[in-house]
């Protein structure tokens, strides 16, 4: 439709041109007054005409007067059989000049002939463009089986390096062997070595997987060519196989290269799950992917890697030797690898002398590589914001915040009673998180709305943990459940500000039950396994390996680890309500404690490694 109208557009202004080219023709010549035959003989007797200038079947006269005049005649009858059949005397012609003029040159076409061929020109020229029109569509319709993957030559400007990948330091040594296969061959093949035709980044979102991608490609200085799995697949039938043909051969070309396939779980997934058949579009995409990377010879210098966030549901296939047999992990990064990261991103932004990225690294555990990128970037923006020319700790600090928790929202008006609830509320999360000696020390305590939280508090690790006990997971139930007791010991009634506490609580509970074996009663096994079947973007099946006299058990347990949470939380804010009461006086005053501040009214932590 988009090309019809452009065509159009094409077709009209070319006949303006030419409409306005015959108007500067005509509207340049003088005008001449058309006279009749009687008037012309009245004329050569009375001696006023000059000159006559034959044209065809037009008469072109000059009068002595200087006036001009055009007489038509009759066509095929000849000027001096006319002035005969009219009695004009050869002497009153002795005077005059006549010119018998040949019609040729631009007059001839733009009288004669042009008026005739000009509309089979437009009708031409409009055809034309109406072809090539449909051609395009051809060419599009003949180009739609071909990979969409983006090239990214090895002599580009803006190269990624393993420099500019901060932390991962076990995954970037795994992937130098791979550059070293692409930039020296020989080497291995002359000791019959066969390096790894895939590899598999696996991931949590934002942990580096495609920038890591890029990086292995720059550091070998060979072209690399990515695509998401989702472009493979569309809604004809055999159109994802071609491009992944199309892809392979691409790359086959170019060797040595690095094809990335990104999200690959969109066509990688298990096959024969009851859904689409096995004729289905993703099925026969991931076979096509699954026969080329068979189809390497061995002194074939392409390597395919592939990233994905959901290893468990790829297909048995892509994982044996031979196809992606290396899998390499990327964890969450740890302080070390959050301060190397945060250090990438700040090259380019104007830090103050004052900024520590040890801080900040200290106070954003489980952010990952994007989630780090995004805070430094929210805190250039609230600087450019606050028209300051540098990015000092108060922007960075807040910046935290927000991308934990989501922006301030000061305009949430409450009233006074409900101000004081959200007091007591998160004064109870801090003081049982202050008096339980295994949870980690409480950085900050606010009453002021933050995304969807009403107030929060924020606790902070010393050190980053890997493995959790029993004793722990029940202290942070308590700290999950203290405000839920403050507002019931307080108020002797709850509000709906605890649900999200409450839910956490109990999914936490569960989890020490059926994924950890923490329970006494039930012993060291896990209850439940998922299966992966995805419906309109749910799980639709868990398998149940326990029967419902277990399951009645399970949720005894569940209460039982709750209630020995709450008992505790409850018993701290009865030793405690001195300090509860300080702390809710001092959040109602200034709505912020930090922690220096908390730590004046309750006193320093104590701290059981």
């Amino acid at each position: 439709m988009k090309n019809l109208i452009k065509n159009f557009l094409i077709f009209f202004i070319v006949f303006l041109a030419i409409a306005a080219l015959f108007s500067a023709f005509g509207g340049g010549a003088p005008k001449e007054e058309k006279v009749g035959i009687e008037m012309l003989i009245s004329q050569i007797n009375n001696g006023e005409v000059g000159s006559i200038v034959i044209e065809g079947d037009e008469l072109k006269v000059a009068l002595t007067s200087g006036e001009s005049e055009t007489v038509k005649k009759e066509t095929g009858e000849t000027l001096s059989e006319l002035l005969n059949n009219f009695g004009v005397e050869k002497e009153k012609l002795a005077n005059i000049k006549i010119e018998v003029k040949d019609e040729s040159g631009l007059d001839f076409w733009l009288t004669s002939i042009l008026p005739f061929l000009l509309p089979f020109l437009l009708i031409g020229f409009f055809i034309y463009f109406m072809m090539r029109g449909v051609q395009g569509a051809n060419t599009r319709a003949m180009m739609f089986g071909q990979s969409q993957a983006k090239e990214f030559s090895k002599d580009t400007k803006d190269k990624t390096t393993f420099k500019d990948v901060a932390g991962v330091k076990e995954a970037k040594e795994e992937l130098k062997e791979v550059v070293e296969f692409l930039k020296q061959p020989k080497k291995f093949l002359e000791l019959g070595a066969r390096i790894p035709r895939g590899v598999l980044l696996l991931g949590s979102p934002g942990t580096g997987k495609t920038l890591l991608a890029r990086a292995t490609a720059g550091e070998a200085e060979v072209p690399f060519f990515s695509i998401s799995g989702s472009e493979f697949v569309e809604m004809f039938v055999g159109v994802g196989a071609s491009r992944v043909r199309d892809l392979f051969k691409k790359a086959k070309k170019n060797a040595p290269c690095i094809i990335f396939i990104d999200e690959i779980d969109a066509v990688g997934r298990k096959r024969g799950a009851g859904l689409g058949g096995s004729h289905d579009e993703r099925e026969q995409t991931l076979n096509q992917i699954l026969v080329e990377m068979d189809g390497f010879e061995p002194n074939t210098n392409v390597i395919v890697m592939a990233a994905t966030n959901r290893p468990d549901v790829l297909d048995i296939a892509l994982l044996r030797p031979g196809r992606f047999d290396r899998r390499i992990t990327l964890d969450e990064p740890d302080i070390a690898d959050r301060e190397a990261i945060l250090k990438v991103h700040a090259r380019k932004k104007p830090l103050a002398k004052e900024v520590s990225l040890r801080r900040i690294a200290e106070r954003t555990p489980g952010f990952s590589g994007a989630d780090l990128s995004n805070l430094l970037n929210e805190a250039a923006i609230l600087a450019a914001r606050r028209n300051k020319k540098i990015i000092e700790m108060d922007e960075l600090f807040e910046s935290i915040e927000r991308v934990m928790l989501g922006p301030e929202r000061r305009s949430r008006i409450l009233t006074e009673r409900e101000k004081k609830i959200t007091a007591y509320h998160e004064a109870g999360h801090a003081l049982v998180a202050h008096y339980s000696p295994r949870i980690d020390p409480v950085q900050k305590i606010s009453i002021i709305a933050r995304g969807q939280a009403g107030g929060y508090t924020i606790k902070l690790p010393i050190a980053d943990k890997h493995m959790y006990t029993k004793q722990e997971f029940i202290e942070e139930i308590a700290v999950l459940l203290a405000g839920y007791m403050a507002e019931e010991e307080v108020f002797n009634e709850i509000t709906t500000g605890a649900t999200s506490d409450l839910r956490r609580a109990t999914g936490l509970a569960r989890k020490l039950i059926t994924d950890y074996g923490m329970s006494e009663t039930l012993g060291p096994r896990t209850f439940g396994e998922k299966e992966e079947m995805i419906f309109l973007g749910r799980e639709i099946h868990e398998q149940r390996d326990y029967s419902e006299k277990i399951a009645e058990k399970i949720d005894t347990e569940i209460s039982a680890f709750i209630d020995q949470a709450s008992h505790k939380a409850k018993g701290i804010i009865k030793e405690q309500r001195k300090d509860l009461e300080k702390i809710v006086k001092a959040l109602l005053e200034k709505e912020t404690l930090e922690r220096d501040e908390f730590e004046k009214i309750v006193g320093a932590k104590k701290i059981n490694n």
